[in-house]
């Protein structure tokens, strides 16, 4: 089934939209939510917590791209709940390290007047992303979308760790520059 016939689902509000789109992107969502929670059992209840949010966001949004709108989703819910969990134990982690290193770059933004900024920012990080060689840009992915550790970053691409941070390094910097002339820094 494609993602508009599973959007539909959604509008005519049909349960079997769920059972759909879990067969299709269960195991993308659950793997964002591991790599964030490092935890299988988190990782699914967040991917529950997933499902039950494109339940209650289709209507009224219509995503335009499904598997963007449900990693998005996914994402949110999982840094939700491991910042919950991190309230109660403070400790870091990954993830936690991950957003450390990328905040002074892409800073959060949590007011309503934000939402326009946020919208060119992402405009603007995409384009950055569009530019990069395809090797730096799956590296910035893995690390910031995905919250791959470094480790397991290296070992996939076949590099040094030093190698895997000097990279990501070299992008951020080049990422702080391109938003910079983009007046978005």
């Amino acid at each position: 089934m494609d993602d508009k016939q599973i959007i539909e689902l959604y509008w005519e509000r049909n349960t079997l939209a769920i059972d759909r789109t879990i067969e299709k992107y269960g195991n993308y969502c659950s793997a964002i939510a591991r790599n964030i929670l490092g935890s299988e059992e988190d990782a699914e209840e967040c991917v529950n917590d997933t499902w039950l949010g494109a339940w209650n966001s289709i209507p009224p949004k219509r995503p335009e791209h499904l598997p963007g709108f449900l990693g998005k989703l996914t994402r949110y819910k999982a840094i939700d709940r491991l910042r919950a969990q991190n309230r109660e134990k403070r400790g870091g982690g990954n993830v936690e390290l991950a957003l450390d290193e990328i905040a002074e770059i892409v800073p959060a933004g949590v007011s309503p007047e934000q939402n326009l900024l946020d919208l060119e920012l992402v405009q603007a990080i995409n384009r950055f992303l569009a530019e990069l060689p395809k090797e730096a840009r799956m590296i910035f992915m893995l690390r910031y979308w995905f919250f791959a550790d470094i480790t397991e970053i290296a070992v996939r691409f076949g590099f040094s760790y030093s190698k895997v941070k000097s990279i990501l390094h070299r992008t951020r910097s080049k990422l702080r520059l391109f938003l910079q002339k983009e007046n978005l820094l």
